[in-house]
C-alpha cells in the first residue's frame, strides 16, 4: 500500500470517524471502499468517433458477421 495524506473539512472528518466506528473498520478502509465504489459507478466515455458516422443501413447489427466476412473476402 501507499501512504497518503488527506485533508478533510471538520464535518467530513467527523462523518468519516462515525462511519468507521459504526462499521468497526478503520477510517482508511472506509475511504478505500468509498473510492472503489465511486470509481465503479463512473461511466467510461465512448471511444472517439463512435456515433459520428452513418452507413445508411439499418440492418448492420443483424448482418454484422455476414458483412464482415464479405469485406474480408474483398481484402478490405
Amino acid at each position: 500500500m501507499v501512504k497518503t495524506t488527506l485533508y478533510l473539512e471538520e464535518e467530513t472528518a467527523n462523518v468519516l470517524e462515525q462511519l468507521a466506528i459504526q462499521e468497526g473498520r478503520s477510517e482508511g478502509e472506509v475511504i478505500r471502499e468509498a473510492l472503489l465504489t465511486y470509481k465503479s459507478r463512473q461511466t467510461r466515455p465512448a471511444p472517439q468517433g463512435v456515433g459520428m458516422y452513418s452507413s445508411g443501413r439499418s440492418d448492420i447489427s443483424q448482418k454484422a458477421e455476414e458483412l464482415l466476412f464479405q469485406n474480408v473476402r474483398k481484402g478490405r
